[in-house]
């Protein structure tokens, strides 16, 4: 398994893809079955399990249809190391954005 931390983001995206892949073989699913179930074309999975290309929204049709949604709980929650981080965290969340002025 690829070490993300060092990876570049086209590494990453083939290295998804590639994990994409083994889930899909495990289940023993053509990439014509993951696709119906996904509501994607069969092109969409070849590319995002050889290229690591999709967009964001075939990416999770197809993480749903392998039923790993599960693992999408951590993607991206706010990393706190500190009481005093957490209470930035939380002042940022209550901020509102500057209001633009009309023109």
């Amino acid at each position: 398994m690829l070490d993300l931390i060092l990876a570049t983001p086209a590494e990453i995206c083939s290295d998804l893809g590639s994990r994409l892949r083994e889930q899909r073989l495990a289940q023993a699913l053509t990439q014509t079955d993951l696709a119906l179930r996904a509501g994607v074309s069969a092109g969409t999975v070849k590319n995002l399990e050889g290229k690591g290309q999709s967009s964001l929204e075939s990416l999770i049709r197809i993480v749903v249809a392998l039923g790993l949604t599960n693992q999408l709980q951590t993607l991206f929650t706010l990393q706190t190391d500190s009481i005093a981080a957490l209470a930035r965290a939380e002042k940022a969340k209550r901020q509102r954005a500057p209001r633009r002025n009309p023109a």
